[in-house]
């Protein structure tokens, strides 16, 4: 019984530090871009990526456990926050190093030119991007987030799908076509399982979602579709 309790905290201990960061949510603007990728921390922080690997913005999320933060609004983190300084390497000075107990760590000017000061890892999760002899719709965005591949359509696909988020690990995005009515033309169609409809053209709300969610959770990944 001591053994198997031993191993139980041994577990759990593990998992706290395996599993205290992850991919939260990924948003997707009105035009099926990629708007951010949020990582979520602990003590409630949200770190929102961009698809090329830089940080938009990062902070405490009041809405989590309550309600969906549809605007993304972040506020100050009271925590301990430590930056790169004018010591280290050029491509990571002034950027964040530690929000609590979680380092963050990017590519250094001696790296990839591609890669120059894009986010390399969030505590225990690793970051990897295409590289500029890549396909040009995709080239410098991410291509693995932990043991996750992430895909792009590239540039001989469908116009109005060049450059989008083709998949996450094993969910599948699909889009409207340039074929498609004009008002949802290059939006979100499907992901995964779950299908999105919009108003077309000649009805009120043109564009606007229509039937299915804007909020879904795929293979253990929240997606947030916006109308704009």
């Amino acid at each position: 019984m001591y053994m198997k309790k031993i191993f139980f905290a041994v577990i759990v201990f593990f998992s706290s530090q395996v599993f205290g960061q992850a991919i939260s949510k990924i948003t997707i603007a009105g035009n099926g871009n990629v708007d951010n990728i949020a990582f979520g921390l602990d003590e409630n922080v949200q770190v929102y990526l961009t698809k090329d690997g830089n940080i938009s913005k990062w902070g405490f999320d009041r809405f989590i456990g309550y309600q969906e933060n549809y605007g993304g609004v972040l506020e100050p983190y009271v925590g301990r926050v430590e930056y790169y300084t004018s010591n280290d390497d050029a491509a990571l000075q002034g950027k964040v190093k530690y929000i609590g107990k979680i380092l963050l760590t990017y590519y250094a000017s001696y790296e990839n030119e591609m890669l120059k000061g894009k986010l390399k890892s969030i505590g225990s999760i690793n970051l990897d991007y295409y590289l500029n002899y890549e396909n040009e719709s995709f080239r410098g965005n991410i291509k693995t987030i932990g043991i996750q591949a992430v895909t792009w359509y590239s540039s001989y696909e469908n116009e109005a799908l060049r450059g989008k988020l083709k998949s996450v690990g094993p969910t599948l995005l699909n889009y409207y076509g340039s074929f498609e009515d004009k008002a949802y033309r290059g939006k979100i169609k499907s992901i995964d399982r779950f299908s999105i409809t919009y108003y077309s053209s000649f009805e009120q709300y043109s564009g606007s979602v229509k039937t299915g969610a804007q909020v879904m959770n795929a293979n253990g990944i929240k997606y947030f579709v916006r109308n704009y």
